[in-house]
């Protein structure tokens, strides 16, 4: 970015609300929010609701974005995925409350001897798809917990419920993954074996 396209000029722009500086922003910060939405989501028609209401809450409280680095850019990248992952949070709070899903059937899973594990095989959307398949409680103690690098304590109070609730949750989205992957894993062993 350089001249009148700076990232400050652009929030400077969305303070006063202005609609083209909204836009600049937006699509400049929509893939990194989309990255983070997807993860917390079980589609992508649901983390493009949480990117808007992000970006909603983005808007409305631009003004108190302050750099807590000397790399403007870094600080405000931080700041909106604390507002990405806090959002996913709310929207996990409002509709899925008491949604469930069953742990995977273990009938079927044998462990197949390979060198090479079934995420060498897999792109990056495979493995979000793969994260989404978890119930929706899992999946948000999951990213939390492993990928955004929240302690239980932090994750029971968001999601209000108990640290120990919260491990066994993890614990759960781990087996359900590892289950998961042993299927992929058996899957890519038949597709070799009708080759």
């Amino acid at each position: 970015m350089s001249g009148s396209n700076t990232l400050e000029h652009i929030i400077q722009g969305c303070i006063k609300a202005n609609r083209d500086s909204q836009k600049q922003l937006y699509k400049l910060y929509y893939g990194f929010s989309m990255s983070i939405c997807l993860r917390y989501s079980a589609h992508y028609t649901e983390a493009e609701e949480i990117v808007n209401d992000g970006f909603l809450k983005i808007f409305n409280k631009i003004e108190e974005f302050g750099p807590s680095y000397k790399n403007y850019e870094a600080s405000f990248v931080g700041w909106i995925k604390k507002i990405f992952i806090y959002t996913a949070i709310d929207h996990y709070r409002k509709n899925n409350r008491s949604v469930t899903m069953p742990i995977l059937d273990d009938r079927h899973l044998e462990i197949i001897e390979n060198s090479s594990s079934p995420l060498d095989h897999m792109s990056y959307k495979e493995i979000i798809a793969l994260v989404q398949k978890l119930s929706p409680i899992y999946r948000t103690v999951f990213n939390l917990y492993v990928l955004d690098g929240f302690k239980h304590e932090d994750i029971s109070k968001q999601l209000n419920i108990s640290v120990g609730t919260s491990k066994s949750n993890l614990a759960k989205a781990r087996m359900n993954i590892q289950k998961m992957l042993k299927l992929t894993n058996i899957k890519l062993y038949e597709q070799r074996r009708a080759i």
